[in-house]
């Protein structure tokens, strides 16, 4: 029979054999997986390049629709800042158009009164009332001696060319034309030489 001392020197030899047997399946393990990996390195470039032109093209692409985002913002905000200006602009025109046949009869009033100092008190209503739609950018239209011009004139009568109003004149003014701010808001009505 064997002793205590020389079983446990088995018993170590054993273990040392044991651990000595795994170390070297270890290594061969380590060196399989680095021959693996050194195997596969040229795919995982590849790889990593394909990332790398994938992500280039998502990141042009991104950008391509941020640039597009804040460009349609800003049209949309000088849009909407015109329209309001507009708005605030010809925000009476209406209310206008309705005031401007009064101003007509006044002005036909004015030219068929024959006492002076109704005259004079009538000229000063209506001259106070012009100022003021003036401030709001009300002006009237000189079309009397100009030449005709569809975008501002509406012609509804035509008379015969003379020395003194040649082709394509007007030569009278039936109804006075506005403009509000600029833009026509009330086309003169006017008698044009042919």
């Amino acid at each position: 029979m064997k002793s205590d001392k020389d079983l446990n020197q088995e018993l170590e030899q054993e273990t040392a054999q044991e651990t000595s047997c795994k170390q070297d399946q270890q290594k061969d393990n380590d060196n399989r997986d680095l021959k693996h990996q050194r195997r596969h390195r040229g795919l995982r470039r590849d790889d990593s390049k394909e990332q790398v032109q994938q992500l280039g093209e998502k990141l042009a692409e991104l950008n391509d629709k941020y640039l597009r985002t804040v460009a349609e913002y800003e049209n949309y905000r000088k849009r909407t800042t015109l329209e309001k200006a507009e708005l605030v602009m010809s925000g009476g025109k209406d209310i206008l158009r309705v005031v401007l046949p009064t101003i007509d009869d006044l002005e036909r009033a004015l030219q068929a009164m024959t006492d002076e100092n109704a005259r004079e008190g009538v000229t000063m209503i209506c001259n106070k009332l012009l100022n003021a739609l003036a401030q709001k950018g009300l002006k009237p239209m000189e079309a009397k001696g100009e030449k005709f011009d569809e975008s501002l004139h509406e012609a509804v009568t035509q008379i015969p060319a003379s020395a003194d109003y040649p082709k394509g004149t007007v030569v009278d003014v039936v109804e006075k034309g506005y403009f509000l701010n600029d833009k026509v808001l009330r086309y003169a009505k006017v008698v044009v030489a042919v």
